[in-house]
């Protein structure tokens, strides 16, 4: 296997290519009959202050780690006692040279040695998955190197099988913070490093699918759901509340309730092939802009979202499926009805959740390289230099092939902040081919070919009604004018909730409600990111940026949400 970089006179997180030695992008499921094993818990840990960490004998079998501390997994070091977290709005927190990186370059290696169960079948492949690593990984196992890669909200897989032993196997994973993927992941956060989501042994069974698309259309008109799962294997489909039983790839029509934000109808089913038996909840209903209306089973559909970056005070991006949970219910109690994934893809039980319970879900894949404006006419942006498009098509994959089988997905975002660049054109077109059922976003889209949406940011009320009345001062090119006219309006962040803030809810309300071609917006953003600390007399608060010594930082900006960062509704 070649896990060399792409560019062999960069080190490998200084390359601009989105890693080595990972399978292809696939849907993710929750569970099957399939076995697997997490890998989550108390690991092994040392953190260096440059790339080098702590050296490569820590791979082996006869690593002395008796010395190292612990880390939980999933979870970020710098809120487990290592390092210091650091808050920037759009400033990248190093010197701005793509794809360099600096040498001092906080370093976490990570170490867990762990058992198969006895049960654990000897036939088929087994696949070692990480959901979420910040922001470079290295990985080994049992002393062979598997690989690297970057896209730090995004799935990765390694074929294992060969390599895994009954006892005392051991896995080794080299997170540097910086990489040359920090320069795709400038999102107005916590910069928080760590292996943050889960990590999972799963066994891959003969005859179990590698991938597959569950198509669950609905026509409004007759009442009909057309329902065909494309698979990669044989199998059989079946839905037993629908009295359904299809082969792979065919196609049946059959009178359903539609999904909706409103009435999440699911139908339980189950994908069945000669090696694994997959559930499935399908939801039959169709999306796209009908006559520059964007609509959901032939009904205007109407966005009262919200922005929703991933966030605990306790575990930063870390979240649990009961915390994901209460948050989806408080927003449909306050009549939210639409989530905007900023500026990356959620884990993806919360998408499942949402399928559910029943929002909307605006899914933006993990880019924003806001950082560039402030060179001038954003000298250096990778999403307008070639040699970064493998990068973004590879972002652009995974969250695609990750979550096509959710029917709260309608839409695809590019991404967020990035200006515009061939890539970001590369990247819809991909998307429209493998998914033309959803329709695509953009908001800095000059040409208005890559998004679907006329999208805004912050308009002011006469603004919003002049295009409501598509009366907006027109632009000089007759075509990409009357291609900017065809759209509808969404205001993609918009009512900003820092400090007693957002005010003029009520009159955009009244603007989305008087004018069809204005179909909502999300409000920026779900909650505060402060996180917990004590005065030195003892007294509780919420830190933002600056309070943690950092220099260069943005201050309370991070803490402009609905919510305070406990999740209390803020006045």
């Amino acid at each position: 296997m070649d896990i060399r970089p792409a560019d062999d006179r960069l080190p490998c997180h200084e390359d601009r290519s989105p890693g080595s030695g990972t399978r292809p992008a696939r849907a993710w499921y929750a569970r099957s009959d399939a076995a697997r094993l997490s890998l989550n818990g108390s690991w092994a840990f040392r953190l260096s202050g440059t790339v080098e960490g702590t050296g490569t004998r820590f791979v082996g079998d006869d690593a002395d780690t008796g010395g190292w501390d612990r880390v939980t997994v999933p979870g970020h070091w710098v809120l487990q006692g290592h390092g210091a977290p650091a808050y920037t709005n759009s400033d990248y927190p190093f010197p701005v040279d793509p794809p360099r990186v600096p040498t001092e370059n906080p370093t976490g290696d990570h170490r867990h040695v762990f058992d198969l169960p006895e049960d654990w079948p000897v036939d088929g492949e087994s696949v070692l998955r990480f959901d979420g690593v910040e922001s470079f990984a290295r990985v080994w196992l049992n002393g062979r190197e598997l690989g690297w890669f970057t896209g730090s909200r995004l799935p990765h897989e390694f074929a294992v099988g060969a390599l895994l032993r009954r006892r005392g196997n051991v896995l080794a994973v080299r997170v540097h913070q910086w990489s040359a993927a920090s320069y795709l992941e400038d999102q107005d956060m916590w910069w928080l490093p760590g292996i943050f989501r889960d990590v999972t042994l799963l066994h891959r069974p003969a005859g179990s699918p590698a991938d597959f698309f569950v198509h669950a259309g609905y026509d409004h008109t007759t009442g009909l759901g057309t329902l065909r799962v494309d698979c990669d294997v044989p199998g059989r489909v079946t839905v037993p509340e629908l009295s359904l039983d299809l082969g792979t790839g065919e196609e049946a029509d059959v009178v359903v309730e539609p999904w909706s934000a409103e009435v999440p109808r699911l139908y339980d089913g189950e994908l069945a092939t000669s090696g694994e038996r997959v559930p499935l909840r399908i939801g039959f209903r169709t999306v796209g802009v009908v006559d520059g209306v964007f609509r959901a089973n032939g009904r205007r559909i109407l966005f009262r979202g919200v922005n929703r970056h991933e966030f605990h005070p306790e575990t930063g991006r870390t979240l649990d499926l009961e915390t994901m949970r209460r948050d989806i219910l408080l927003m449909k109690r306050h009549n939210i009805n639409a989530v905007r994934t900023s500026h990356y893809p959620p884990h993806p039980a919360f998408l499942d959740l949402c399928d559910e319970l029943g929002l909307w879900v605006v899914d933006e894949c993990d880019l924003e390289t806001h950082g560039f404006c402030a060179f001038p006419g954003w000298r250096g942006n990778p999403v307008a230099d070639e040699r970064w498009t493998p990068a973004l098509l590879d972002r652009a994959r995974r969250m695609v092939e990750r979550d096509k089988n959710h029917p709260s997905v309608v839409v695809w975002s590019l991404g967020n902040e990035c200006s515009a660049g061939q890539g970001l054109s590369e990247m819809a077109a991909w998307i429209r081919e493998r998914d033309p059922s959803r329709a695509v976003h953009y908001e800095n889209d000059p040409t208005y070919r890559d998004s679907d949406f006329y999208s805004r940011m912050y308009a002011p009320h006469d603004e919003v009604e002049a295009i409501g009345r598509r009366e907006e001062p027109p632009l000089d090119d007759p075509e990409l004018d009357a291609r900017r006219r065809s759209l509808p309006l969404l205001l993609v962040e918009y009512a900003h909730a820092m400090g007693n803030s957002p005010g003029g809810l009520a009159d955009y309300q009244h603007l989305f409600e008087t004018y069809e071609r204005c179909q909502g917006g999300f409000v920026w953003e779900w909650i505060d990111h402060g996180l917990p600390k004590r005065t030195p007399d003892g007294r509780h608060y919420f830190a933002y940026g600056g309070d943690f010594g950092e220099e260069l930082h943005d201050g309370n900006f991070v803490c402009d949400g609905l919510l305070f960062p406990d999740r209390t509704p803020s006045p």
